[in-house]
Parts: C-alpha cells; structure tokens; sequence
C-alpha cells in the first residue's frame, strides 16, 4: 500500500508555488514551457541555416571562428539573438496586425489571435479594457494581476478598487473613462513585463488608444509612461507633467501620475495623486 501523503508536507508545498506564483492551475497535466521554447529555437536555426551541400564540411564552431579579426566582429552578444530576432519578429508582426483592426472589436479579435506573446499561454484570460470607449479620458497601466486575470478586466483587484475611488473623487466613473492596460496579459507571478514582451505588446495599445482618441491620456506608473510618453525619469520625477501624445490622428494632453498599486505600498504619496487628478480635472471642465 502506498503511504498516506502528510497534509503539512502538502500545505508547505502548495505554500511554496504560491510564493513563487504559481497561483492557478491553467491545465490538467503540466507543460515543460522550456523545452518547447527551446524546441522552438532549435527549429527556427535549423529553417534558417543553410544545408551542406554533399562532399561539403560543416563549418567550424564559433570558438574556433572568433580567432580570425573577420569573426571577432560577430561575437555572440548578451542577449541570446534567436530570442531578439524573435521578439522583433513578433513585434513587427503586431504592428502590422494591429493596423489593419478598424475597430475596437477587431482590434480585440485580433489581440484574441495573437500568438507572437508568451504571456498569453500562462494567463487565464484576455483583459482588453474596461469602461467607455467614447469617454474624454483613458487611463492606460501596466500589465493585469490575478484578479484581473481570473475576471478578465483591468483593474478590478484592491489597485482598481483605489483607481475607482481616484475617480470617483473628480467626478469620474467606469461609465465617463476608458480602462486599459501596455499589456493585456498576467505575468505569471504578477512580475513586471520584460522590455521585450511591453515592445511586441505596444502596437496594440497604441491602435487602441488611436480608435478611442480621448482629449486626454493618463499613463498609471512609471512602466506606462515610459512605454507611451518615452519618459526616462522616475516617476516621482515625471508625475503631474503635461506633455503631448499623438493619437495618429491628432495630439492630445498626456500625463503620468503615480499607479494605484504604487499608492496601497506607500499611502503617504496619496497627496501627489491628489494634485494630479485635481490637474486632470481642471483639464476636463475647461474643455466642456
């Protein structure tokens, strides 16, 4: 008889992938997201290398190369090339879908298509966008949690609870702005995007906010405007700053101000958010 399992050795395991968040079971079996990456690659150098003709000697490794000055000149970087050469694939090929969608229900179909981005295979869901899409003001963050994951909208979890109070007191409701998010896809472990996946990702933010085309744009977070505005401050530095965004059609007001989330972590910066949002108010009351 196999022995009875100990519930504390259970809980302490179960505690561990929490930690590590590992927070929702997305299949029955588990899936190897390394080897098929790997897979991946090896597959993508194999199309791209060409074949040995027959009596024809394979070339040399690279180490042996790198001693001509010839072979110097192409060292292998830092960063893995096939891993580049594949964001910037998935990049370009985002841009080109995301200009084609003509509206915001293609433009989500096509975001629902989207295979260019591993996020979408450890999220559990899409989180396109949340409130009015004719509203005068979008609010644009950085990426879904767990909450937002499991229910398929930005901004629901304890962060969009404190955005929704923001806006409640200017005046503001889900029913008068527009919600989104760089990244439409959890993170696993709620961590922050990498560079990479913000870049294949921007093209659809950018046509979103292009086909809403607000008066003006409020970027949550230093990760937000640093996407959309190409701050390179801090936040704290760059917050409650107007500075211009073009739609593609015209150019609007943009400001960043300080990420809800940022806000429940150090409370005593509610004062700076406050500042911005009687900013962004005045904004809407002089364009009425």
């Amino acid at each position: 008889m196999r022995p009875e399992p100990d519930l504390r050795n259970l809980e302490a395991i179960l505690d561990f992938h929490v930690a590590s968040g590992v927070d929702a079971a997305l299949d029955e079996a588990p899936h190897d997201r390394f080897a098929e990456s790997a897979a991946e690659m090896a597959s993508r150098q194999a199309r791209q290398a060409p074949p040995i003709q027959p009596g024809e000697r394979p070339a040399p490794a690279c180490p042996a190369a790198a001693s001509s000055p010839a072979a110097s000149s192409l060292a292998v970087p830092a960063v893995n090339p096939a891993l580049a050469a594949s964001a910037e694939e998935s990049a370009l090929v985002a841009r080109a879908a995301a200009r084609a969608a003509t509206s915001l229900e293609e433009l989500r179909a096509v975001l629902e298509a989207f295979e260019g981005c591993a996020l979408r295979l450890t999220a559990k869901s899409l989180c396109f966008a949340d409130g009015n899409p004719q509203a005068r003001i979008m609010f644009v963050g950085e990426a879904p949690g767990g909450e937002e994951d499991r229910a398929g909208l930005p901004f629901v979890g304890r962060s969009g609870q404190l955005l929704d109070r923001m806006m409640k007191a200017i005046g503001l409701d889900r029913g008068s702005a527009y919600i989104a998010n760089i990244v439409p896809w959890r993170p696993p472990g709620n961590r922050t995007p990498t560079p990479q996946e913000a870049a294949i990702c921007r093209p659809f933010i950018e046509r979103q906010i292009e086909l809403c085309d607000p008066d003006i744009l409020v970027c949550l977070g230093g990760p937000s405007a640093q996407a959309l505005l190409g701050s390179r401050d801090g936040i704290l530095k760059s917050r409650g700053r107007w500075s211009e965004y073009a739609t593609g059609t015209r150019t609007i007001r943009a400001m960043a101000t300080l990420h809800p989330a940022y806000l429940l972590r150090a409370p005593h910066q509610k004062r700076l958010a406050w500042r911005d949002f009687k900013a962004l108010k005045a904004a809407l009351e002089k364009k009425e």
